[in-house]
């Protein structure tokens, strides 16, 4: 599962660090990370898939999103069983720790 989580990871940090910093134009003098490269990207993009260029991060932002919550949920399953563990002892602590109304 690590190394899932380091192959899901790692894509996701390059592609928003450049994103990040081309959009405010922060390049340290590295021509990848201009704003002109930022809006040349984009723009070629869009014309490839026929969409507005504007609309493409939120596109990859949902499909972030979507991805990880996919990987959640084979985590969740993964560990489905200490999970409940954890949940059932909080219930007992919970419920335990309520006392009877006193007459």
């Amino acid at each position: 599962m690590r190394y899932i989580l380091i192959l899901w990871a790692s894509p996701l940090l390059i592609f928003w660090g450049w994103f990040g910093l081309s959009f405010y134009d922060v390049n340290f003098g590295y021509v990848m990370l201009t704003r002109q490269v930022h809006d040349l990207v984009f723009e070629l993009y869009g014309e490839m898939l026929g969409i507005d260029p504007h609309i493409i991060p939120a596109m990859v932002a949902k499909a972030c999103v979507f991805d990880t919550l996919i990987l959640l949920a084979i985590f969740a399953f993964r560990r489905r069983r200490q999970i409940a563990a954890r949940l059932k002892a909080r219930r007992s602590r919970y419920v335990a720790g309520v006392s009877s109304p006193s007459a």
